[in-house]
């Protein structure tokens, strides 16, 4: 607990200058820009950046200025403490955001808070002499909580002001009425403020608020933006809904300069998460000679399904869809609208990007629509996609076809089809019971109904794309491979798994690859490269004997290095090496630990390096990469050094090589510099740091080196179908696959700046 307010603002003052000294200038493009002064939209951080610490704390401020643009505008919600004492706290109420509870048990009043009865710990009832003892802490539970214990106290706006010197400052008023029922004048507070503190603007939902200090403060410096709350909420000072007053910008011009809003009043969503057309809001308001600022942003919570998760893209729909753009953006993750503006906007989507990384799919655009599917890979090859991946399964009648698994459960309603009595187990592919793709024959698997994946639906309840959820067909892959020939994708990766098993079921799957591949025209990689990738190294020296494409070895668990030896035996039958994202960043509870040497090593004997997979939901992503899925991928290349990114959303990787800040060397700015694995962890105090975790293993020969692959069994009689569950008879051990493995303050000033690679 803090017991000095003087002391930790005495710490804080420490690091000002290390954070001023991050902060480079940038310059602004030369793009066209459809705001109303045509200048690029300004970056709002609400907070700070409190989508990593504790809203309007030090931290968030400082780490705002460290990975935004330049100019990037810190956001103040304003609360009048019982002496008139202005904080920066993102509610009246203080218990969301603080440990005001825990410090004042039953200290909680009820208030009516504009009509409605309200229970908490309200900042009138506390001094700021009360508050000395009272720390900010993370009041979002999708956010993590480790950095509670830091004591960041509770900051006065001069206090804000004086440490964190933002370039500007935004102070939210949004209770006047509250306030002055308590005998508390915010306005006063405002004029008193803007004679000592550069006030750029100042923003209200309360239209008596604005315009009582309209002609109080200077309008060459402080610009007044009337916030807008839901269309059917009441605006008190006029008791007319804020969907009435929309319906009046003229009025609205006559006390402000522009409008914040909700960033559904621009691009509003359906009931199911989906855009609907854009509403003339934007371009209403610019006639009127208003700015528009969007309020909302964040990156941990589901998006519309529109943007696939990434917010980089939603972003782009508000400042680069060629129809307008609004003015600024308000953020709880400052990093992501600061590349998106600097980066991303107005670049062609024709523009073919730098050569790296490799953006190979996974399963196709896998996480818009169902896997393996015509329409999951007619659609990554539209995002850019440079490889499309076929997972090679076979059918019971020999056909090879492209599916994630070798179990038609996973990908298929098989479950609810007839073919439910094939219910089997098969203990050398995977625990459990299934549905085994060898079962079927290949017209029965045509006709089943493909199933999106949602791998993170069970535990998060985050869905992909439900409209999507059923659609497509299956491809063979001599169908695959005709779609790939015809398309602008450099190459294909087919996957081969489980074929000693099937060998053993008379399935040649590496002899039907081949013949598919000679039989399409990819006998050679002049016109398209050809990879095959394994976890078998049994499979890459038998496809070596016979063809001569890319091989690709999979490392289908965490290490943190190989040994030279086991290198150099990979070398024998493979070209490249893929690896798990936590191979290269390894991480305890989401948060990177640091990062090891299995990608310098691998490239020391010239293997190429792709990593796996790069997903966009944020719950997928490791805290230090600010749930923002271009960050992750910026990291891992640019830090990394990895070749090549395998994506169930190809399309954010596509964008990524054509955005504007790679390859600009020291020119590089901060928001597209790779984070410091290892740095958040730090900030954690001892106290909530998680468990030590036993590190990952070293790959070795043995992990490596198997017997050579059995030869296909001759067709025998099928074994039967019927009954609830039948057993797959187990194979001997000699060519069997590999199974899957069932003192924060006292530092800030050290530990800030290492975030980023500068």
């Amino acid at each position: 607990m803090c017991t000095s307010r003087a002391a930790s603002l005495l710490v804080s003052l420490l690091v000002s200058s290390a954070i001023s000294a991050l902060v480079s200038a940038q310059g602004s493009t030369s793009s066209p820009w459809q705001t109303l002064s045509g200048n690029p939209p300004l970056v709002i951080a609400r907070g700070g950046f409190s989508g990593i610490f504790p809203d309007s704390s030090y931290a968030a401020y400082s780490l705002a200025l460290m990975t935004s643009v330049p100019n990037v505008v810190s956001w103040c919600d304003v609360q009048l403490t019982k002496d008139g004492v202005g904080i920066c706290a993102p509610s009246v109420k203080l218990d969301n955001s603080t440990d005001i509870s825990s410090v004042f048990k039953d200290k909680d009043k009820t208030y009516p808070v504009n009509g409605m009865a309200t229970q908490g710990w309200f900042s009138v009832d506390f001094t700021l002499n009360d508050l000395n003892n009272v720390i900010l802490i993370q009041g979002v539970y999708s956010r993590s909580n480790k950095f509670d214990g830091n004591l960041f106290p509770i900051l006065t706006v001069q206090d804000m002001v004086s440490q964190v010197k933002p370039p500007a400052l935004w102070l939210n008023i949004q209770l006047d009425i509250f306030f002055t029922q308590h005998n508390l004048s915010m306005r006063n507070f405002v004029i008193t403020t803007s004679k000592s503190v550069i006030i750029d603007y100042i923003s209200s939902p309360e239209v008596g608020f604005l315009r009582s200090i309209a002609g109080r403060v200077s309008p060459t410096k402080t610009k007044l933006i009337f916030r807008f709350m839901g269309k059917d909420v009441i605006e008190p000072s006029t008791n007319q809904t804020y969907g009435s007053l929309l319906k009046n910008l003229t009025f609205i011009k006559t006390f402000a300069s522009g409008i914040l809003v909700p960033k559904v009043y621009i691009w509003p969503i359906d009931a199911s998460n989906y855009l609907q057309a854009y509403t003339s809001l934007v371009s209403d308001a610019h006639k009127a000679g208003l700015t528009v600022f969007a309020a909302d942003f964040v990156n941990d919570v589901p998006l519309s399904y529109n943007y696939s998760f990434d917010p980089v893209a939603e972003t782009l729909s508000y400042i680069d869809n060629g129809a307008f753009s609004v003015d600024g953006v308000l953020t709880d993750f400052p990093i992501t609208p600061s590349a998106a503006i600097d980066c991303f906007a107005h670049v062609s989507k024709k523009s073919s990007g730098q050569a790296t990384p490799l953006v190979i799919s996974f399963n196709g655009a896998s996480g818009d629509y169902p896997g393996c599917t015509d329409l999951a890979y007619s659609n990554a090859i539209q995002d850019g996609t440079d490889i499309i991946d076929c997972p090679v399964q076979m059918s019971k009648d020999g056909i090879p076809f492209c599916m994630s698994s070798i179990n038609l459960i996973d990908n298929s309603n098989v479950a609810t089809t007839p073919f439910r009595n094939l219910m089997a187990t098969a203990p050398e592919i995977q625990s459990g019971t299934g549905i085994f793709s060898f079962s079927l024959i290949w017209s029965d698997i045509q006709n089943l109904t493909a199933a999106i994946a949602s791998p993170y639906s069970s535990s998060f309840k985050i869905f992909r794309n439900p409209a999507n959820r059923n659609v497509g067909r299956f491809l063979s892959l001599s169908e695959f491979l005709a779609l790939a020939k015809n398309s602008s994708v450099s190459g294909v990766l087919i996957s081969i798994e489980h074929a000693a098993y099937l060998a053993n079921k008379s399935l040649g799957v590496t002899d039907a690859v081949l013949g598919a591949l000679s039989k399409a025209g990819f006998s050679n990689q002049k016109e398209k490269k050809v990879m095959i990738k394994s976890t078998n190294s049994s499979v890459l020296m038998k496809i070596k004997e016979n063809a001569n494409y890319e091989l690709v070895y999979e490392v289908d668990e965490g290490i943190r290095d190989a040994t030279n030896a086991t290198v150099l035996d990979i070398k024998r039958f493979a070209d490249s090496v893929v690896v798990m994202k936590k191979s290269v960043f390894p991480t305890n509870l989401a948060f990177l630990t640091g990062v090891t040497d299995v990608v310098t090593k691998l490239h020391a004997f010239q293997l190429s390096v792709y990593v796996q997979t790069f997903s966009n939901e944020f719950i997928s992503q490791a805290w230090d990469f600010f749930s923002d899925p271009t960050v992750e991928v910026n990291s891992f290349v640019m830090g990394g050094e990895i070749d090549g990114v395998i994506t169930d959303f190809p399309k954010t990787s596509g964008s990524y090589k054509r955005n504007k800040c790679l390859g600009l060397g020291s020119k590089t700015p901060v928001y597209m510099s790779p984070v410091q694995p290892g740095s958040l962890m730090q900030v954690i105090p001892p106290p909530a740091l998680p468990p030590a975790q036993a590190p990952y293993p070293v790959l070795t020969v043995a992990d490596v080196v198997e017997p050579p692959l059995p030869v296909v069994q001759e067709a025998t009689a099928p074994p039967p179908t019927g009954g609830s569950t039948a057993t797959v008879p187990s194979q001997q051990k000699s060519g069997q696959p590999k199974l899957p493995a069932g003192i924060f303050l006292s530092s800030l000033a050290l530990l800030l700046p290492t975030l980023f690679l500068l």
